[in-house]
């Protein structure tokens, strides 16, 4: 299959992903490291001028990836999640949104041993590299992108995501950027996932998450997998974040799909 306005030969990778009730195409790299966005295209020689929203035949593709992502993080515990996700995700993303609570700034420190700062936020000191994709928003500022339906992005995620994060979402009470965030990804049908560590749930946690899937909502509980043998805690929580980009439509490495090459071998 062949990109719009695309004239490199050698390109054969593409993938494509039902979002929203849309289609949404990410091209670029190989295989094991794909790239989005708009620097996707330019690197592949492709136009990135406005491209029909049709689709001519089933050999034709359309490029439809903003390559941007919104990220909250509240004060849930489970701040590796963040730190693996975000790690992960700015490699992958041409820009990525941060909201990040105060309570997340607290837990990091607690969980992690290091102390972050949304004032002076140094990155490689928590994230290993000095990113310079990643914006971090106020929390209660509501005049940045996110907070406006008219902003394209390719989702939200909510890593780690608090029991009271998720009621007031699932209720419609926008009382700070990242509540207004998600409000905005489910009137616009963008994809909002919320990864929740809370245990036990009791029967208002459960009535908001049912509520929240039934308003368009993936909920992905961190429940790290023991199948795949882990050597580390970072490894078993990649376990998670690998099942938060699957759910995104984003390729990855941290984690092999089940049975997925041995099952390739059998059949050939």
């Amino acid at each position: 299959r062949t990109l719009v306005g695309c004239k490199n030969p050698n390109y054969a990778f593409l993938n494509v992903h039902i979002v929203a009730g849309g289609l949404q195409f990410v091209v670029g790299g190989t295989p094991d490291r794909p790239r989005y966005g708009r620097d996707a295209t330019r690197s592949l020689g492709c136009a990135t001028s406005p491209i029909p929203r049709t689709l001519p035949n089933t050999d034709t593709m359309i490029l439809m990836s903003t390559g941007k992502i919104v990220v909250g993080v509240t004060g849930a515990s489970g701040a590796i999640y963040a730190q693996r996700f975000l790690r992960f995700a700015a490699k992958k993303f041409d820009e990525v949104f941060l909201i990040l609570s105060s309570q997340a700034e607290q837990v990091a420190s607690v969980e992690l041993g290091i102390t972050i700062s949304r004032e002076n936020l140094d990155f490689e000191k928590w994230l290993g590299e000095p990113f310079e994709n990643v914006r971090i928003l106020d929390e209660k500022n509501y005049f940045t992108p996110p907070a406006s339906g008219s902003f394209r992005h390719d989702g939200m995620v909510i890593i780690p995501c608090s029991m009271g994060t998720a009621g007031r979402i699932a209720n419609g009470i926008s009382n700070d950027l990242l509540t207004r965030a998600a409000d905005v990804c489910l009137k616009e049908k963008r994809k909002l996932i919320l990864v929740p560590r809370e245990m036990p749930w009791n029967l208002i946690h459960l009535r908001n998450m049912t509520q929240l899937a039934e308003a368009g909502a993936s909920i992905l509980p961190a429940s790290p997998a023991w199948y795949t043998n882990p050597r580390s805690l970072e490894d078993l929580a990649d376990t998670v974040v690998a099942r938060v980009f699957q759910s995104l439509g984003v390729d990855q490495d941290l984690q092999k799909e089940w049975m997925g090459e041995d099952f390739g071998r059998a059949r050939a």
